[in-house]
């Protein structure tokens, strides 16, 4: 069986094999970890396809391959047998590139053992911090190094360590620090760059009156995070309208194709999500407008740990149909998203903030203290008109202020 370059993200055509957990000649069991793969969605563990013998590496560690490309060839078990297969053809590469080398962990790691596996983001952190991985307890699946615990163990020994700057980049002036891209900002940079210069972005913003959302989290917080382990936060709630408002506005829930423009009947919403300041990924709750409130929240608060933790599967990034991004827990006003082609549209959830406001009534107008928000959304001016686009903000905001919330948790 052919080992292949998995496909993850739409947008995605290539990815690095970062590490592999087998040499060939090994034994290998369906659905353990073979390899790391990078790119600018995700950095991720791909499992074995089948259970055998890992025959041949085609691809070795540091090498981009194309979406599709052979990595590995693994000789299946035999059913009748039961014996494994045959010999590999030939060995793998007896180097890795020099990339590969220089993602090591600094203080050197034996080959077994937890920490002779880390994942690239984790690499990368000890290599920063000058950290031995032998001397970092971990807490990932076998044991193994999360970034979490690299941060926490830099944490109890105080400031990190950073390298000199002679080191990092000789060029560098004196007083100065150059910190060179991983991946996935490279990959960021290249495909938002090419978005800004290639799509007509359009910017339209709507305050939201957040009064009957807030009403509904305080009443539930203390026993949604009993039972859930988390707090129930804005977001949810703003996904639930903004799924709900693509059913009546299809042509933002679209992603363009040749001249065409493919309207998507599923909502495939992207969540995204900081990775401590050290990249964005969008990981996509499937199917998000069949989802009811309370299970939105499960779903994108599963993503976001996991996205952070190094443990989204190579599907948590696929089919993306429209993306939220919230850089609400940051204060922010206003923010100007950039749309993540082929998908024609973004949303940006921003800080909710206590304003006072007019509220208009029969009786009159009068002025009062709400919590407000903007949703501010860009969209592409070739799929549709600032018409359509700010009648869909005008459906998420009447959403958010008219719903029964409360009966919508209970669901």
């Amino acid at each position: 069986m052919d080992v292949i370059m998995p496909q993850l993200g739409e947008t995605v055509a290539e990815g690095t094999v970062t590490k592999w957990h087998k040499k060939a000649g090994d034994a290998v069991k369906a659905d353990e970890a073979l390899f790391d793969v990078e790119t600018d969605k995700v950095s991720t563990e791909i499992p074995a396809p089948a259970s055998g013998v890992l025959a041949e590496i085609l691809v070795a560690e540091g090498v981009t391959a194309k979406v599709g490309t052979r990595l590995a060839v693994i000789h299946e078990k035999s059913g009748e047998s039961g014996g494994q297969a045959a010999a590999p053809a030939r060995p793998a590469a007896s180097a890795a590139p020099a990339r590969a080398a220089a993602a090591a962990p600094a203080g050197g790691t034996g080959a077994g053992g937890a920490a002779g596996r880390l994942s690239p983001v984790v690499s990368r952190l000890i290599a920063e911090h000058g950290l031995d991985a032998r001397k970092i307890a971990g807490t990932g699946r076998d044991g193994r190094i999360t970034r979490e615990d690299v941060l926490a163990h830099v944490a109890g020994r105080g400031a990190p360590q950073v390298a000199r700057t002679e080191e990092r980049a000789p060029y560098a002036a004196a007083g100065t620090e150059a910190i060179p891209l991983n991946t996935i900002r490279k990959r960021t940079a290249e495909h938002m760059a090419k978005s800004w210069t290639t799509v007509p972005h359009v910017l339209q913003v709507v305050e939201a009156d957040f009064s009957g959302v807030d009403r509904a989290r305080r009443a539930a917080a203390a026993q949604w995070k009993s039972r859930e382990g988390f707090s129930l936060t804005y977001l949810p709630f703003v996904a639930w309208a903004v799924t709900r408002g693509l059913a009546k506005y299809p042509r933002l829930n679209a992603s363009f194709s040749g001249d065409s423009l493919a309207l998507h009947r599923r909502v495939h919403l992207g969540i995204a999500v900081d990775l401590n300041f050290e990249g964005l990924l969008v990981p996509v709750v499937k199917d998000a407008a069949a989802k009811s409130l309370s299970d939105l929240a499960r779903a994108i608060n599963d993503l976001a740990v996991r996205a952070r933790g190094n443990r989204l599967k190579p599907d948590d990034v696929t089919e993306c149909t429209y993306t939220i991004t919230n850089n609400g827990a940051y204060g922010t006003l206003i923010t100007a998203p950039v749309i993540s082609p082929p998908q024609v549209a973004i949303l940006s959830t921003d800080a909710v903030r206590k304003r006072a406001v007019v509220v208009e009534s029969a009786q009159g107008d009068t002025v009062a203290v709400r919590p407000v928000g903007m949703l501010a959304q860009a969209f592409d001016h070739r799929a549709v008109d600032g018409a359509y686009a700010a009648a869909f903000l005008n459906e998420v905001k009447t959403a958010i202020e008219t719903r029964d919330w409360a009966q919508e948790l209970q669901g």
